[in-house]
């Protein structure tokens, strides 16, 4: 039998290829199968996968919305909160809100935090550092879980963003070239170049300069070619012509004025915190010669006499025993460090010299007791510039006169001024009497000055004039110095 499926197998030799390659194509085809299938299984559990994250993701997505806008909710409830607190107080008034304990603020302390829109947002508040006007308000939306936060930074804006602000007429000429804000509440005619905004109170005016009873626009160019007459406001679309080439930041008329009233009552709060600092100083005297120390403190002096004209100071008391000095110095002179709230008050005249070195102060003189004249601010007497040691947020200066700030005859002739200056009801601008011509005035800063500011007069005067804004005043005013009444945001970020 073997012999005969022997001989059947030799007969036919392929009969046994065959079913070998019937098995090997048996099993090809069931591995041809389990890699199909292993393909589908992964593309199909790639797919779920894929299905099921984007459903995650728009469900995340959507709750990732609702967190972000509550949280924006909570933003918008606090810029109303503080509306409704601090509107038309003084700034006394809104230090006290802030330094209120019972119940206090809301955010301070505690998370103040409030249903909203199926989700709650929750508040921390930072308040205000003694003298400044900036709150940073954090608020995080809150939904299934989902968390979104924001902060935004309130400030009151100050009037040291001006570079120039004035309750009277102001007039640049054709060499004028202004790098900042520039403000009046009766008109400006603007004949230079301007790279911020210009603004003025009244819709229209009467020029002085400009000769006739025909009204002008409230912010005018005689620039060829000059603004036309205005006619009757409101006007109609088009009629105040754009003229980048003068006002290159734009101009803006009528606009909300700036009450220099207000000022008296930021003038006694600077007295009330400078008696809570110990660096109140009495009506003694003609008043007090201040200078700034580069180590951060000062040395002050009182002043016997001076002329009446030049107010050239020529002798100061001692500080005890009585005696006079020629200088203020040794008995004469008392030394105090610039107090942690930045603020110096005199209830009389000062005169101001010297350096700034990582400190913020706000000098006032100020005549609040009744009787007397109204107290003005001296500067350039010691024949020394006023300035920083370094251009930055804590180096400030803020000198606040109820009446004058003056320029005397006896400031250098390259003369250099970093700061902040007000003049409540007078002018800013050089001393009348006693001041000869001087080389140049370098200024970096901001000047508010109730009546027009002037730095040339005649022949008196610098004969060149350079204003430079310090950026840094918009965030860094100096201590108590006045500001806008309402809270804006500006500064604004998701955490």
């Amino acid at each position: 039998m073997k012999e005969e499926n022997k001989k059947s197998n030799e007969k036919n030799p392929n009969l046994f290829f065959r079913f070998v390659k019937k098995q090997k194509q048996a099993g090809s085809a069931l591995v041809y199968v389990l890699v199909i299938m292993l393909i589908v299984s992964i593309i199909f559990t790639s797919l779920i996968a894929y299905i099921v994250s984007q459903l995650k993701y728009s469900f995340n997505q959507a709750e990732r919305e609702q967190s972000f806008q509550i949280a924006e909710a909570g933003i918008d409830f606090y810029r109303w909160y503080l509306a409704h607190e601090t509107a038309g107080k003084t700034a006394q008034q809104i230090q006290d809100f802030w330094d209120s304990t019972n119940p206090g603020p809301l955010g301070i302390g505690s998370p103040y935090q409030a249903d909203f829109g199926g989700g709650q947002y929750v508040i921390n508040v930072q308040k205000p550092d003694p003298g400044s006007t900036i709150v940073t308000v954090t608020s995080a939306g809150i939904i299934q879980n989902v968390k979104r936060e924001i902060q935004v930074r309130f400030r009151r804006p100050s009037w040291s963003e001006y570079l120039f602000l004035s309750n009277s007429f102001m007039n640049f000429g054709s060499q004028a070239t202004v790098y900042g804000k520039v403000f009046s509440n009766y008109g400006i005619r603007f004949d230079g170049h301007a790279y911020n905004t210009v603004s003025a109170l009244p819709a229209s005016f009467n020029d002085p300069t400009w000769g006739g009873n025909t009204l002008q626009f409230g912010v005018h160019t005689t620039v060829n070619p000059a603004d036309p007459n205005a006619p009757t406001y409101p006007w109609p679309a088009g009629t105040v012509p754009d003229r980048p080439d003068v006002f290159a930041g734009g101009r803006t008329f009528p606009a909300p004025a700036v009450s220099f009233t207000g000022v008296t009552a930021d003038l006694a709060n600077m007295k009330n915190q400078a008696q809570a600092a110990g660096t109140y100083f009495d009506s003694s005297g003609l008043g007090r010669t201040i200078f700034l120390n580069s180590d951060g403190t000062f040395d002050i002096c009182t002043v016997k006499s001076a002329n009446s004209n030049t107010h050239a100071i020529s002798k100061y008391y001692a500080t005890s025993g009585g005696g006079t000095c020629n200088s203020c110095s040794g008995s004469c002179a008392s030394n105090y460090p610039i107090p942690n709230n930045g603020i110096i008050f005199v209830e009389n005249n000062a005169w101001v010299d010297g350096t700034i070195n990582g400190k913020k102060v706000t000098i006032a003189a100020a005549n609040l007791s009744g009787g007397g004249t109204q107290a003005d601010i001296y500067i350039g007497s010691s024949n020394s510039n006023l300035t920083y040691a370094s251009y930055d947020c804590n180096n400030m200066l803020g000198l606040v006169a109820q009446r004058d700030v003056r320029v005397l005859g006896s400031c250098p002739d390259n003369y250099v001024v970093d700061a902040a200056l007000l003049a409540q009801t007078g002018t800013v601008g050089i001393n009348d009497n006693g001041f000869s011509g001087k080389n140049s005035l370098t200024f970096n800063g901001a000047i508010v000055s109730y009546l027009e500011p002037y730095f040339e007069h005649g022949n008196n005067g610098f004969a060149v004039r350079y204003y430079n804004f310090n950026n840094n005043l918009l965030y860094c005013p100096p201590p108590y110095f006045p500001t806008g009444t309402q809270y804006s945001i500006d500064l604004w970020k998701e955490l």
